[in-house]
Formats: C-alpha cells, structure tokens, sequence
C-alpha cells in the first residue's frame, strides 16, 4: 500500500537547519545512507543509538510503502585515530597491539556489532558494503578530483585543496563553519608536512613500510583516506545524488563536511538533498568515554552484568528508552529512565494483550481513525517517535475504557485499532512481539499469576490475613491487583 500518497512526511534537513517536505528523486522510491562503525573495538551504546534512529526511519519509510535501499558502511581501513591525517589506523593499532592480522580485528568486530544489532531486532541495511572492498571506486574518485584541479599529490600523498574549492563553492555550509575562521584557529604548519594549508585533508595517504594495510595506486603503495570511502561507496550504490545521508552529530565536521566538498569536486553535484543528524548519548549526565570510566556496553546492559545500573533490561525496553526521545535530542541513559521505560513498555504491552477478549458494539464512541492520524502524524513531523508513544498510550488507555465498558467500539473499529498498535509498536518501533521476546515481562507475568492463584487459595481456606498480605506486599513493588466478577487482573505501575 501507497501510503505516502497520502501522508506528508517532514524531515529536518541539518543543511537547511529547517523541516522540510520530503520529496524524493525518483517517486516511490528512497535512497539512504547511513556512516556505518569503524570496526576496531566491540559497538558502544552511542553507536546503537544512532543506528536505532535509522532503523526505526528506514522501518517507517518501508512501512509509508516506499521502496528504500539502505546503504550503510563497514569502515575497515584508512580511519587514523583522532580522525586526522596522520598517526596509525584504528584497525592496524589493534592488530598490532593483538598481534593479529587487521582482517581479523575486521572480523571480529564485524560479528559483534551484527551480533548487537540482532539482538536489539534492527533490520538489515539492504547493502553493507566495506571501504576495502571499494579501492578501485576510491582510486577512481581521487583520479577525477586531481583532474579538475581540487587536490594535489605530494610524495605519495594526495591531499583535498580545501582553499582552491572554496573559490567557487563553500567549505563549511553544511556545519556553518566559515573557512576564514577555521584559518584564524589552525596553527600554522611547523614545515613537517606535506599540505599546503593546515585546513587540507587527505583523500590518499602513503604507506609507510611499517603500515600493513596498503594498495597500489598511481601515487605509489597506500590507503584511502577516511572521508573518501563514504563518498565513494554512497554515490556507487546510490548515484550522484541520493535522498538522504545520516549519521551521528559527531561526524558533521569534518567527515560529512568533507563528503559534500569531495562530491562537488569530483562531480560537480551536491550528494545529498537531506542530511539527517543523530545526536549523542550521555550516561548519568556525563558524555559516555573510556578515559573517565563512564561508559557501558551493550552486553552489560543487556545482561545486567555492570555496575552502573540495578538490573538487566531486555532488548524492548531499551529499544522503547531510546525511542522516548527525539533522535535530534541529547538523551540521558539512567537507571531510573530504563525503570521508568520498562513499566510502561510493559503497561503497552498488557493493554494490548485484552484485545482479542473485548466485546464490541453497534456503534463506536470514540474516533479510531482520527487517533490513528495522530500517530502519522507525529512520525510525519520529522519522525516524532516521543509524540508517536504518547499517542499509542492514548490506544492503550481506549482498551482499558472498552473493557471496563466506559467506552464502546464496533467490530470494524476494534480492528483497525488494533492492527495500528500492532503496525507502530512491533513494525515501526521494532519492539519484539511477547512470542519472540524471552523478557522480564514475560517472568513477570508468570511469577504474579503464581501469587494470584495462592491469593485465591489463602480466600477459599478463609486465611485472609495471608491473602492481605500478597496483595500489601504486590502494592509495595508496584503491582496492583485487581479484582473483578471474570477474576483476578493485574497492572504495573
């Protein structure tokens, strides 16, 4: 179903600073591209967040009935440490200091990131191409960037001439930086390097004789520079100009900077008509980083098994946490907010279980399909998926008002709720349907009803002090019976 013939999405474009109608190249059909993990080390939770955002845009454009082909890299080679243009490659570092082949650092740190990301149900990007798998595409583009004169080599090396571009476009519109200032902060150089201008960066970098990921080139044996393998495995998959580019805010300057400046040089054309930025997450309201300790993989999380946070959380709650904020937003991952995330997960997913027991009637009293509307509607408002979740709790509070018989529904309305709930929670949100899901929710449930049944038992043997003091003790943790002429309920509060 063509669905986006019928919704206008919006989109902040982080070029314009402004929402905008998305409108793409060819009708029916998105191209995205996503700055994939440079695969040196395990995936850390910034990270996930980022790709979390994606996917839930790249599930919601799939689910709008656009036909979208997800790009997103494995960078594994020609990333220096610190993102400059000297120093060692993340990748050759770690198999230096592992005594292991970079390959092998690629592989291992390839599977774990996948690993990550399916146990967190992302769907697959419908190419994951790798910057060594595309050196001739990067040697090409170099080719083609000297040839109209934006880049120079020197001694092996070949360097972006930042100065030279800037005479006929602008370096720094999409970071709002202005290249007169960018001079004015730059220490001049001490002579020891081959740029021209402090401001220059490396499109192709020589292989020192001790540097084991190296090819041939025109200029002698080397490696791709960073920046040059998105532009040239994104315009590869996706042509010269594509819908949308994402990725973390971080990368905005330089990386992404040096995409547009890259593309115009060697094509004449601007890449991208939306870039799309998301932004980072802290810890306990510190920004997340090895060097101070404040920093927790997603396996801890996951598994409990770390000392920031009281318990373990399933896939679903940290997927509905990220999800409780705007992917433009700084969010703050707490223990308290995965609780909070987690009970009303939970409450979402209780809700929707009465479903398939509510009675019906002849006429409804409430409007489905406006409700329905407002969902779109918040996703269509630059994917508002904060706005999208308070809607789906206004869903949830409609079934508990049918059951308890304060509101009414017919057939036809019921089922278009809920097949609503089910398309935003389970398909666009991603969170894992009960069935898939071996969570806390899950023990949860099992564990409550247990104490229910010896409720029940304690009231039949006239013991009510005992069967007082189940429902006291439930109260305490947050869960509150219920009873009712069909039996015994239960909520999380």
């Amino acid at each position: 179903m063509q669905l986006y013939k019928n919704q206008e999405l919006k989109i902040y474009n982080s070029l314009t600073g402004e929402k905008e109608i998305f409108k793409p190249i060819n009708d029916g059909h998105v191209g995205m591209y996503v700055c994939g993990p440079t695969v040196y080390s395990n995936v850390h939770l910034g990270n996930v967040r980022t790709f979390m955002s994606f996917d839930v845009i790249f599930r919601y454009l799939k689910h709008l009935g656009y036909k979208v082909r997800y790009v997103r890299n494995i960078t594994d080679a020609g990333h220096l440490e610190n993102d400059a243009d000297v120093g060692e490659d993340k990748i050759t570092k770690k198999a230096r200091l592992e005594q292991i082949e970079p390959m092998e650092v690629v592989q291992r740190y390839t599977v774990d990131f996948h690993n990550v990301l399916s146990i967190l149900n992302f769907l697959p990007p419908s190419i994951e191409p790798t910057a060594t798998g595309h050196i001739i595409e990067q040697i090409e583009l170099v080719k083609a960037i000297i040839d109209n004169g934006f880049a120079y080599e020197v001694n092996g090396s070949v360097y972006f001439d930042v100065h030279k571009f800037n005479e006929t476009s602008i370096y720094g519109k999409l970071s709002k930086r202005v290249l007169e200032d960018l001079i004015h902060n730059t220490r001049t150089l001490d002579g020891q390097s081959d740029k021209k201008n402090p401001q220059d960066f490396a499109l192709w970098k020589k292989a020192e004789p001790q540097h084991i990921m190296r090819w041939p080139s025109p200029w002698g044996d080397g490696f791709p520079g960073w920046h040059l393998e998105c532009t040239a495995m994104s315009t590869k998959y996706l042509g010269e100009t594509f819908d949308i580019h994402g990725g973390g805010m971080d990368l905005k300057f330089p990386h992404h900077e040096c995409e547009i400046a890259q593309n115009e040089a060697a094509l004449g054309k601007s890449p991208v008509n939306y870039w799309m930025h998301a932004n980072m997450l802290e810890m306990n309201g510190q920004r997340m980083a090895k060097s101070t300790g404040n920093t927790i993989t997603p396996h801890e999380l996951l598994s409990g098994d770390n000392d920031k946070m009281s318990k373990a959380y399933s896939p679903s709650v940290i997927r509905f946490f990220m999800a409780q904020s705007s992917y433009r937003s700084v969010l703050d991952l707490t223990d308290d907010g995965l609780k909070a995330s987690e009970k009303g997960y939970n409450r979402l997913v209780e809700a929707m279980a009465l479903m398939s027991n509510l009675k019906t009637s002849d006429t409804s009293s409430i409007n489905i399909s406006e409700w329905l509307q407002k969902c779109y509607d918040a996703m269509n408002d630059d994917f508002n998926t904060p706005i999208l979740i308070a809607n789906l709790f206004e869903g949830a509070k409609y079934i508990n008002q049918i059951k308890e018989g304060s509101e009414t529904l017919t057939a036809e309305d019921l089922e278009l709720l809920k097949n609503s709930l089910n398309t935003f929670v389970f398909d666009v949100l991603g969170l894992l349907k009960e069935s898939e899901s071996q969570s806390d929710s899950d023990k949860l449930s099992g564990a409550v009803e247990i104490l229910i049944k010896l409720r029940q038992e304690a009231r039949a043997n006239k013991d009510f002090a005992l069967s007082d003091k189940i429902r006291d003790e439930l109260v305490k943790v947050g869960i509150q019976l219920k009873d009712g002429k069909d039996g015994t309920t239960y909520s999380v509060n």
